[in-house]
């Protein structure tokens, strides 16, 4: 048996998981994803579950410590669970011995995987990640991974991260130019990376728009007992696919996954960016706005907005946003992390077994 690949999964939001678990399946060399699984079956065979280290609900992935290297951004003292959690993945890397570990993504764990002697492969996400961590990690890695398109990367990023970059595209498992008849429908779709939507205002949003179904995918806060009939809250739901194929406009976030899912069936989209650490989403958002490819509203508009707001994202070319995707993007990937790995071990010899 070749050497594993480890695949680091972040534990905020899903789209992290949802990207591991594509590439884990489309690789033809073993892999094994490592992260903090709980509540959510990875999905494929090989896993490696690691404690939680958060010390807090709803923390940014920074600590504040004032002694903490200008090199990393979270290193709390005192944590037993980052211990625990540290030393579990020294101790897979030295029963498995990998080829290499892609890193999606903590400035950590690619530094930590480096001080063990592994290569990295480093994903990039959106938004203002020049600080001196993101950098460090990114100067230790083999190369560096986008799954968005180069056209949508921020100037602010120096021209060596940009030239060490791999960009795939984004990354879905729907086939890209996927169209089905529209029924009308405006979706609004809410991740488990936020905080869920106001059912209040999503009530007085679709009174203000009453000639369109508005189905609701997430969590929701109660809307009270005078919540419209045009207004469908659905909780969530195994596969929002069939919501998005259906709606004339899909109102959401800048996460991967939907965006990845609006571009793959060119809908036109209403992005209301979630706050991020480095301002990914709403980075992404003004690059779709600059690019013709969606409507950017920073904040929930008021209910008398919201007309003007649904003709506008109405009118919308899908067009642009059709031009951002391209077919083939797991594959892309696959062969970049597997010919990285073959290239690092070009003789392929089985693991070192150790005790």
């Amino acid at each position: 048996m070749r050497r594993p690949i480890g695949y680091y999964v972040h534990h905020q939001g899903a789209g992290h998981l949802a990207r591991a678990r594509l590439l884990a399946e489309a690789l033809d060399r073993p892999c094994t994803l490592l992260g903090t699984f709980a509540g959510a079956e990875p999905g494929i065979p090989s896993f490696f579950d690691l404690p939680d280290d958060r010390i807090a609900e709803g923390f940014d992935g920074r600590d504040d410590a004032k002694s903490r290297p200008l090199a990393l951004h979270y290193a709390p003292l005192g944590v037993d669970s980052l211990r625990a959690r540290m030393a579990r993945i020294a101790a897979w890397v030295a029963a498995a011995d990998p080829v290499l570990i892609v890193v999606d993504v903590s400035v950590e764990v690619a530094l930590f995987a480096r001080l063990l002697s592994v290569p990295t492969l480093a994903v990039r996400l959106a938004g203002d990640r020049t600080d001196p961590p993101h950098l460090e990690a990114f100067r230790s890695a083999e190369r560096l991974l986008a799954f968005f398109p180069e056209r949508l990367d921020s100037a602010a990023n120096p021209d060596w991260v940009r030239a060490k970059t791999d960009y795939v595209g984004f990354l879905t498992a729907d086939p890209v130019g996927h169209r089905t008849a529209e029924d009308g429908s405006i979706a609004v779709v809410y991740g488990r990376g936020g905080t869920g939507g106001d059912g209040a205002a999503l009530a007085a949003a679709a009174r203000a728009v009453p000639d369109r179904p508005w189905h609701v995918l997430g969590p929701v806060a109660p809307t009270g007992d005078d919540r419209p009939e045009n207004l469908h809250l659905h909780g969530w739901v195994p596969d929002i696919g069939p919501y998005l194929d259906r709606a004339a406009l899909v109102i959401g976030a800048g996460g991967d996954g939907l965006v990845s899912g609006v571009v793959a069936r060119a809908k036109r989209f209403v992005c209301l960016p979630e706050p991020r650490a480095f301002d990914e989403q709403a980075t992404t958002a003004r690059a779709l706005a600059a690019d013709g490819a969606a409507i950017h509203c920073p904040a929930w508009p008021a209910p008398e907005a919201w007309p003007g707001m649904v003709r506008a994202g109405l009118a919308l070319d899908p067009a642009r946003i059709a031009a951002l995707g391209r077919a083939g993007a797991v594959g892309r990937a696959t062969r970049l992390i597997g010919g990285l790995a073959d290239g690092l071990d070009p003789h392929g010899r089985a693991p070192r077994r150790v005790g």
